[in-house]
């Protein structure tokens, strides 16, 4: 099996202080929530940004402040800014991240309920204009999918030539309106994509350390971090996205899998054969 590559979302869009006080806001908070989840294990910092009044943002200016503020932290870490942005956001208010010289970013494969009266809107059109951005500039694509047919999508639209490889997938489980996050569902999606692919599984809430042991023990990767959970454990906070990432190495320690170095998980990814040349 490859080495693990642990992802840390660190904060989300939605998730706030209110849920968990080390939910960052600003960008030096931002900067150390990313820097202590590094130090436990991360490879890849999963980033949405907000204004400091915790308010979601796209806009590519505080991206660029906040990469540079983890960077100077941690400067081998993949950042992987999230095109997902908030619900309600545009087509090219959420392209805002891909201006800037990255390596990742998100790319959601399907549009969802998010619950009450939110849908979380990715039209066919909306994700071949994201995939040919993408692709232009040399960026990996993490394909978030929610459900089956987000990888149906996905393989149909790689068929097409609008998905290049190397495809690298990840299943976001347990989404109000998505798949729920049983062992059935992560083996149906995990056998639904092709064998050259590598994935990686994001568990919420309760379902993210029950997932994030699947996917270890079959020889994927593991998203976690305060935007997917909140709890370290049943009923206790996590004290830092930290917490969280802890708690996936040790993990990985039952099953032997080692965990990657930023560097490793980009040749585990491919990210070293994309042809780019990236400094911020």
């Amino acid at each position: 099996m490859d080495k693990l590559i642990i992802t840390c979302a660190i904060s989300g869009a939605e998730v706030t202080k209110e849920h968990n006080p080390f939910v960052p806001y600003t960008i030096e908070e931002v900067a150390n929530e990313a820097y202590e989840a590094y130090k436990a294990g991360a490879s890849i910092i999963h980033l949405h940004v907000r204004n400091d009044d915790g308010t979601p943002t796209q806009d590519k200016n505080r991206f660029e402040q906040a990469i540079r503020a983890i960077k100077e932290k941690c400067p081998d870490v993949i950042i992987q800014p999230s095109t997902g942005g908030a619900v309600g956001m545009s087509r090219d208010e959420r392209l805002q991240p891909t201006q800037l010289p990255i390596e990742m970013a998100t790319l959601d494969c399907g549009t969802l309920n998010f619950g009450g009266d939110d849908i979380f809107v990715n039209t066919e059109n909306d994700i071949k204009h994201f995939a040919q951005i993408m692709h232009e500039k040399h960026i990996l694509p993490e394909l978030e999918c929610f459900e089956k047919g987000h990888i149906d999508m996905v393989l149909r639209l790689h068929k097409k030539g609008f998905i290049h490889d190397p495809m690298h997938f990840s299943f976001v489980l347990g989404v109000n309106g998505g798949m729920s996050g049983e062992e059935r569902d992560f083996i149906f999606m995990k056998e639904s994509i092709p064998e050259n692919c590598t994935f990686s599984v994001a568990g919420i809430g309760r379902y993210e350390f029950t997932l994030a042991e699947l996917s270890i023990a079959q020889g994927g990767h593991v998203r976690v971090g305060l935007e997917d959970n909140i709890y370290v454990s049943k009923g206790v906070l996590a004290q830092g996205n930290k917490d969280l990432v802890l708690k996936v190495v040790e993990i990985a320690r039952k099953y032997g899998r080692e965990i990657a170095t930023p560097e490793e998980a980009r040749k585990i990814l491919k990210i070293q054969e994309m042809d780019y040349e990236k400094t911020l």
